[in-house]
């Protein structure tokens, strides 16, 4: 959204880049920048996280300077050389996909990176529990209804793709219920897209009385396609989200979903990599860091 844009064009506007950082790269060795890469920013678990890591840059008296991939893996790949060529002391990367090529990159890259929510091998991360939360939140729709379908995301996205489907498949293995029946559509991570993936469900399979989504923006979305079939939530059709966004609690009625710690995980992710930058031992080593969950009962379950 506009204020989502906003909100994230002023944290960098107060963290811009100087001349002033040639300067103090010749007198320390050290230019007291980072780069952070995104792959979108209109997203509001990607602005809270950009909370958590400008609040914990300026406390450690850093600025940063912010690359957006648009979901582009290419651009990942450029923009870490670029932010290593142009003298950042270390990067952080909001990960979505590890290709080889990725991996490569950053295991050849002379400074400090650290990947926030994803947990991959060899590499130093901050990620959220996606599994248990997902099954936790996923056993609360069972317990009340029984026709449930999952709309996820493309499983390139090991965390919301794979992880989040992993925890639906074993709450209805606790259930007693075959994970292999569970239907499951795929969305992209928009309103949009989760309102059309709806519709589609709700057209092959008329009998789902639940709906269990990957993030909250697809259950947002979910939210009016099964409004506008004139169905109730909860009555008729639960739907639960993942996020605690802040809209959930506009929806009508308000989205039962999973509080998971975006600005800690910014907080979190600064932390390892000053850690890391202000190592005397290049051999540091990696850190995986998983943050906690909260489930958030509301009224659409």
């Amino acid at each position: 959204s506009e204020a989502k844009r906003e909100q994230i064009r002023k944290v960098v506007e107060e963290n811009s880049y100087t001349p002033n950082t040639l300067a103090k790269t010749m007198r320390t060795g050290m230019s007291g920048h980072v780069g952070v890469i995104v792959p979108r920013i209109h997203s509001d678990s990607m602005s809270q996280i950009m909370s958590g890591i400008a609040d914990g840059l300026k406390e450690n008296d850093y600025k940063f300077i912010l690359g957006c991939t648009d979901n582009e893996k290419e651009k990942e790949i450029q923009f870490i050389k670029s932010m290593q060529r142009s003298g950042m002391d270390g990067i952080i990367l909001m990960g979505t996909v590890m290709t080889p090529y990725l991996k490569d990159t950053i295991a050849s890259c002379e400074i400090p990176i650290v990947v926030t929510g994803q947990s991959f091998s060899g590499v130093s991360s901050v990620y959220h529990d996606d599994v248990h939360s997902m099954k936790d939140i996923a056993l609360i729709m069972l317990k009340k209804k029984r026709n449930v379908a999952y709309i996820g995301v493309d499983e390139e996205d090991a965390a919301v793709g794979q992880a989040r489907r992993r925890g639906v498949e074993k709450a209805f293995s606790e259930m007693g219920l075959d994970p292999g029946k569970l239907i499951r559509m795929v969305s992209d991570y928009t309103i949009e897209s989760g309102y059309e993936q709806a519709e589609k469900l709700l057209r092959e399979h008329p009998e789902t009385d639940g709906i269990i989504c990957a993030t909250d923006t697809i259950a947002h979305g979910v939210m009016k396609a099964v409004k506008a079939a004139g169905k109730r939530i909860p009555e008729d059709i639960s739907v639960t989200g993942v996020g605690n966004s802040w809209a959930d609690t506009i929806t009508e009625p308000q989205l039962t979903t999973v509080k998971l710690y975006f600005e800690e995980c910014g907080r979190v992710a600064v932390n390892i990599l000053m850690k890391m930058i202000n190592s005397k031992d290049k051999d540091i080593p990696v850190s995986n860091m998983k943050l906690g969950y909260q489930i958030i009962e509301r009224g659409s379950v």
